[in-house]
């Protein structure tokens, strides 16, 4: 199983909006230049994002992105269905699809107990979360802000 680029991009692009959580709205080309990815790219993730509430778009001269709601309010589950929908591994099977002593049944269910956990752990980690163990991580890195 991969986790897909979107994900992981857009898991960075709100990180670097939650470590700047407080400090105003950020542009996307600052985020892009910090994080060594696309512009352009990061512009087609952040409209999800957006569209999910999850973030905020400010115009102007001091205009930017920010996050709708605190770190501590925002789970990494909420931002993966925001950029790639549903958590399904895979279809569910009805029962009775399985018949003649088939095992697809109780191969879906393996899946279904996967999916389950993933998804109580993506659910229990918060942006919050992921800020402090960066910095926890990142002690002796000088913090520069934009």
């Amino acid at each position: 199983m991969k986790i897909s680029t979107r994900i992981r991009y857009g898991l960075r692009l709100m990180m670097a909006l939650a470590l700047r959580y407080g400090n105003g709205p950020t542009l996307l080309k600052d985020i892009a230049r910090l994080e060594n990815i696309s512009e352009k790219y990061l512009g087609q993730i952040i409209i999800p994002l957006k569209g999910a509430g999850l973030v905020n778009s400010v115009r102007g001269a001091h205009g930017g992105y920010l996050l709708n709601q605190g770190p501590q309010r925002i789970t990494v589950k909420e931002i993966v269905q925001a950029l790639e929908g549903k958590l399904h591994l895979v279809e569910p099977i009805d029962k009775s699809a399985a018949s003649n002593g088939s095992s697809l049944y109780i191969g879906s269910l393996v899946w279904k107990k996967l999916e389950d956990s993933i998804v109580k752990t993506l659910t229990a980690i918060t942006l919050e979360d992921l800020v402090t163990l960066y910095r926890d991580n990142n002690k002796d890195v000088p913090m520069y802000n934009i």
